[in-house]
């Protein structure tokens, strides 16, 4: 069994000191936790409101079938004699039933979209906020302040480690929007599992600041085993979704586990699992809806937009795969797996 490990970075503990010397007015002020506290509260009172609607919206519908239901029992009891007319009753009935159901669910559904859309709103507001606000405190630091070499260049890091989270954020955004409309890869080329796989790993190793062995590769696969047609681009976005989302899952202790092999005859599989919050049943068949978050995840402050896993099922249809998920229940970790035709000598 091959192990592909992560290292961890260089400690950057005594960056607080260089932050102490800006005035607390500009600390407090591109605090990057006080936005998420800030809105926390009129999102909450939003989903309850939202909430009640639907209350509402389903108490009403029933009135009315209740209504709908006495008149034409009367009207049927009435004019029982008359087949004509009961023939009249019973359709008008059928209809006026089936219109208030239709109805009802539209709005329902209406109304948890745009739960959803706003969600969304608020957790890209947050991720875009949060590395423009770290880039504008260091900046500020570096105008106020004279440092030596070293120090310059290890705020220049970190500054370019949040202009990276920023373009991936708004990368994954267009992203979902071009996987959306379109069907099929345009020009695609030969692209190699194992290397993705790998830069992926990597990628997130250095963003999420890992351990040694906290994403480790199961099995090694020889370069050049598993070859895809495809775009390496949205095929790259796919696998780092797969893994960002088993990191930011997997609460304080990360355990991910990575395995390339071969499903079927014509197939390669990429599955990740971890050992996180888990997902039930009735969730399982949600998670790849668009804007969707598990109800765990947003207890637990997680860190997503909920388009990611999105982006991992159109991306695996446009290059005539699939994408599923499996767990074992809430709490007992998750399986996310991206199938893809490879190509056959």
């Amino acid at each position: 069994m091959g192990q592909f490990t992560i290292g961890k970075p260089q400690c950057r503990s005594h960056r607080n000191l260089l932050v102490q010397g800006l005035a607390v007015e500009q600390i407090v002020e591109l605090d990057t936790d006080s936005p998420r506290r800030d809105t926390s509260m009129p999102m909450e009172r939003t989903g309850v409101s939202r909430r009640r609607s639907v209350f509402l919206v389903w108490l009403f519908g029933a009135g009315l079938i209740a209504v709908a239901v006495g008149l034409n029992i009367s009207f049927i009891v009435v004019n029982w004699r008359t087949g004509l007319l009961l023939l009249v009753g019973v359709a008008s009935f059928a209809v006026l039933i089936g219109g208030l159901v239709v109805n009802t669910a539209f709005l329902t559904r209406e109304i948890r979209k745009s739960e959803q859309h706003d969600a969304f709103i608020h957790a890209v507001t947050h991720e875009l906020k949060t590395p423009l606000a770290s880039i504008k405190l260091y900046l500020q630091t570096l105008r106020q302040r004279e440092f030596d070499r070293d120090t310059r260049h290890e705020l220049i890091d970190t500054m370019l480690e949040d202009s990276e989270r920023l373009q991936q954020t708004i990368d994954r955004i267009l992203l979902a929007g071009k996987t959306a409309t379109a069907r099929r890869v345009d020009h695609p080329t030969d692209v190699d599992v194992s290397d993705i796989v790998d830069e992926c790993m990597t990628l997130a190793g250095r963003r999420h600041h890992l351990e040694r062995g906290e994403v480790r590769l199961l099995d090694q696969v020889p370069r050049g085993e598993f070859v895809v047609s495809g775009d390496r681009d949205e095929l790259v976005a796919a696998v780092t979704n797969l893994v960002d989302n088993a990191i930011n899952y997997s609460g304080e202790r990360v355990k991910v586990g990575v395995e390339v092999a071969r499903a079927g005859a014509r197939r390669v599989a990429i599955s990740v699992r971890d050992q996180g919050i888990g997902i039930t049943n009735q969730e399982l068949k949600r998670v790849f809806r668009r804007f969707y978050r598990l109800p765990a995840a947003l207890k637990s402050r997680a860190r997503g937009t909920g388009i990611g896993l999105s982006i991992v099922r159109a991306v695996a249809r446009r290059h005539g795969g699939r994408a599923y998920a499996e767990s074992a229940g809430a709490g007992r970790g998750s399986t996310f797996t991206l199938e893809l035709p490879i190509n056959l000598p």
